[in-house]
């Protein structure tokens, strides 16, 4: 049985990265179209005072994801300027932003997805000019697929998890997201809840929230058919896990980053699961407020409800000194990435 809530046993600050220098914020300003993307308070979410950093609408695209591709992009093409094509493994958001990124740069773009993608989000990345290769297998299986793609002449991987300098650039890129939240609120954050998945963001947010300010908590959220940074906490060491499915796409991962599992090893404060039907009730919460929030943008929310009322969160809540007056800041990851899963869940007729 999967953990509802578990308490990093690792935790240890002094092993945490600091977070990516200001010029890759420099990178993103002088991109056309670039502008901060809002940080909303949210009122009647029932404790503390909540803010969301709401990533549906970022240059253009429904998620955050552009923010690590274009600056691995940048990075990838300045140390390999022979490249014709850009690769990736993608359960969705990751494959589309580096397809846009490719398009800008003029260069080819092939995506692998896992069989569980949906046709509609493999068509939102074709429309950016990629190619589009499905995998048998799930996402680890994608993951390899590009990798070996990536071994032809003129062939670089843009990777959002593994060993390969591309993974380390795209945690770097997505610190953008966290120096606009801090320039955007009045105060520190007392305590970051970010979704997971292979943990790149969850990486970047810990780099943030340590160096932001003494004692600032990081709680990563996962979905509980595939908890595998919560396995790996409790493992000592990154672990893979069955993933038999879930509808928060991003995050359907088996297997940590490598380029961010000692970050999250030494950083998180502690993890929290949550199934599908709650993610879903959280998509419609957001809703109410006016935010577009996919699967894994709205697990968040969900994730801080069991953090204010389980009784299996107690620990964490302890951990984090949780309470009325904390400062919360959640992250919205996706809007309507896939608009008809969204709209079945948000708007069923």
């Amino acid at each position: 049985m999967v953990a509802r809530c578990i308490v990093n046993p690792h935790h240890a600050l002094g092993d945490v990265p600091a977070p990516a220098s200001p010029a890759v914020l420099r990178f993103h300003e002088g991109l056309p179209g670039y502008h901060p993307t809002p940080l909303r308070a949210l009122h009647d979410v029932g404790w503390g005072a909540v803010h969301v950093k709401d990533e549906s609408d970022r240059f253009g695209l429904p998620a955050f994801k552009i923010l690590g591709a274009s600056w691995a992009v940048e990075q990838a093409l300045a140390a390999e300027p022979t490249t014709t094509q850009l690769v990736a493994a993608s359960a969705g958001n990751h494959g589309r932003a580096v397809a846009r990124a490719a398009a800008q740069r003029s260069v080819a773009c092939r995506i692998l997805l896992p069989g569980t993608v949906s046709q509609a989000r493999a068509n939102l990345i074709a429309d950016e000019g990629a190619q589009i290769t499905r995998v048998n297998g799930d996402y680890d299986a994608a993951v390899s697929a590009a990798h070996r793609a990536a071994d032809a002449r003129g062939v670089t991987l843009i990777a959002d998890t593994g060993t390969a300098a591309s993974a380390s650039w795209v945690v770097d890129g997505y610190a953008t997201l966290f120096r606009e939240a801090a320039a955007q609120s009045n105060d520190p954050f007392d305590l970051v809840i970010v979704p997971i998945g292979v943990g790149s963001l969850a990486a970047s947010a810990v780099r943030f929230a340590v160096h932001q300010r003494p004692g600032a908590a990081v709680i990563g959220v996962e979905p509980v058919t595939a908890a595998c940074v919560t396995a790996s906490l409790q493992a000592g060491d990154a672990v893979t896990v069955d993933t038999p499915g879930t509808t928060m796409t991003g995050m359907d991962c088996a297997t940590p980053s490598p380029a961010s599992w000692p970050t999250l090893r030494a950083g998180l404060n502690g993890t929290i699961t949550i199934s599908d039907t709650e993610a879903h009730r959280a998509m419609r919460e957001f809703a109410a407020h006016g935010v577009v929030a996919g699967d894994c943008g709205a697990a968040t929310i969900a994730a801080l409800h069991a953090l204010r009322g389980d009784a299996r969160c107690r620990s964490v809540r302890d951990a984090t000194r949780f309470g009325r007056s904390t400062r919360v800041l959640c992250v919205n990851t996706e809007g309507a990435s896939d608009p008809v899963a969204y709209a079945s869940v948000v708007d069923p007729r």
